[in-house]
């Protein structure tokens, strides 16, 4: 689907080891992938200085394809050992504005591994609030953690709302059902967006667990995940850029 003049387009990436295991094929294979965006939201940047000046490098590979970028990242989170990570936001500056750099979600640190990153970006003077966040693994309880942000999105957050990132728990579970009755719908059901390490009967995608929440402010035009692996025969070289696929909100503000 074309965007129209006011529609932008989110894409939510959870790029394994952002700034540790990227050399610069893979860098500019990535920026293909995402170049349509008007906002990138990134998890899993390393907390070292090569996740930061990965990202820069990402920036300047697509300020050379046609619109100018920039971007910001968090501070590392306050997570246990080997957790600790950050988060990225990139942003076409000719359609989104900015008037401060984000905050990690303090308020959180006790009860989510890796806090949320919140950020305000501002179309035609209308704002929007983005969260970006990566739970815990499936086996340690992420069900928590989303209560803990349903609760403080309902209770904090009033203006036009996105929440994106790799939840690790299936949209469809019920842990996601209060933040789905108070107008936070998810962009993507029922498609798998995490990769197998070999392919299994031709077969090469795993769980559903990066998706993209968003409020009854916000009208969708279309959503999706974008599978830049597309054969088994492609996965080995898939699974240097990331063992999670990108996934996709085409978006307008409700007037």
């Amino acid at each position: 689907m074309a965007l129209g003049q006011e529609d932008l387009k989110l894409i939510s990436w959870n790029i394994r080891d952002f700034g540790k295991s990227k050399d610069t094929v893979e860098l500019e294979q990535i920026a293909e992938i995402v170049r349509d965006a008007d906002i990138l939201a990134l998890q899993e940047v390393v907390a070292g200085y090569g996740g930061a000046q990965a990202v820069a490098q990402l920036a300047d590979l697509l300020n050379r394809k046609g619109s100018k970028w920039d971007y910001l990242i968090s501070n590392p989170t306050e997570s246990p050992k080997y957790a600790t990570e950050r988060y990225a936001f990139l942003w076409k500056t000719h359609k989104i504005k900015i008037r401060n750099r984000g905050t990690l979600l303090k308020k959180l640190e006790k009860v989510v591994d890796r806090e949320p990153y919140l950020m305000e970006f501002y179309v035609e003077e209308r704002l929007i609030t983005l969260l970006n966040f990566h739970s815990r693994p499936f086996n340690k309880n992420p069900e928590a953690e989303i209560r803990a942000i349903t609760q403080y999105v309902l209770q904090h957050l009033k203006t036009p709302l996105i929440l994106a990132g790799d939840f690790n728990v299936d949209e469809a579970d019920k842990v996601f059902d209060v933040l789905k009755s108070a107008g936070k719908f998810p962009a993507i059901t029922n498609k798998k967006t995490t990769l197998k390490r070999i392919c299994e009967g031709n077969y090469y995608l795993n769980y559903a667990i990066d998706n993209i929440f968003y409020s009854q402010e916000i009208k969708k035009r279309e959503s999706g995940v974008i599978d830049f692996v597309e054969k088994c025969e492609n996965l080995l070289q898939a699974r240097k850029l990331s063992d999670h696929l990108p996934v996709y909100l085409n978006f307008s503000l409700n007037k």
